[in-house]
């Protein structure tokens, strides 16, 4: 696969909780790791309108980034991405060096194709129900899929699609099936709809004004 995305890293020195608070407060920037291969970690700042324009596209997260570091480019897939659980803020980044001729570990995004067409739905009526969302491989760099796609046209009501039944492209390979049959997990299924129960509600018989006289004088003795 191409390299489609390029981002302009700096080295930076300067570490720990206050260092990254100011980076992204003055500077709007912010820090980022790179590591794996033959080299040692690197401490990065990133621009952070840069990045968060990159994370709006979903092939940023399995495609190879060519890394700027200070006029040096590395190849790299993003690993792990920590954001603020309140604001629109990016708060680190990590990603991971690769080798063209070294097979590489990531997850890629799953595409669920013909839901609305699929024989479950339009024929039986039934709800789908997504138990994955992405899939972790192997392969090599140039092999690195932008996301992997699951026909769902023939799936009946009942049925599932596992992992062994996804078509993965030339040179990928599930690293779930790699441990055994046994990790030949569910991947979506349609489901019967749950029965909808409705409860008689028809309003009580009005009471008559003798039904109600007769009432109050067995209470009095």
């Amino acid at each position: 696969m191409s390299t489609d995305f390029t981002l302009h890293a700096k080295g930076r020195e300067d570490t720990g909780k206050g260092a990254s608070r100011r980076l992204r407060r003055l500077a709007g920037e912010i820090p980022a790791i790179v590591y794996g291969g033959k080299k040692d970690p690197a401490m990065l700042t990133l621009l952070h309108k840069d990045v968060i324009k990159a994370l709006e596209n979903e092939a940023f997260y399995s495609h190879i980034v060519s890394l700027d570091i200070d006029g040096k480019s590395e190849d790299v897939i993003l690993k792990d991405v920590q954001r603020h659980p309140a604001k629109q803020v990016v708060l680190h980044l990590d990603f991971l060096r690769v080798n063209k001729s070294t097979k590489l570990q990531t997850r890629v995004p799953l595409h669920f194709t013909n839901e609305d067409i699929c024989e479950g739905v339009k024929i039986g009526g039934g709800i789908i129900a997504h138990t994955m969302t992405d899939l972790e491989i192997f392969c090599l760099p140039k092999d690195l899929p932008e996301y992997i796609e699951v026909d769902m046209t023939d799936l009946e009501l009942g049925q599932n699609i596992h992992i062994s039944d996804i078509k993965l492209p030339k040179g990928v390979e599930s690293v779930a099936l790699s441990h055994g049959p046994d990790h030949d997990l569910s991947v979506v299924s349609i489901n019967k709809p749950k029965a909808v129960v409705i409860e008689d509600t028809a309003p009580e018989a009005p009471v008559s004004a003798d039904d109600s006289d007769d009432s109050e004088d067995a209470g009095e003795e």
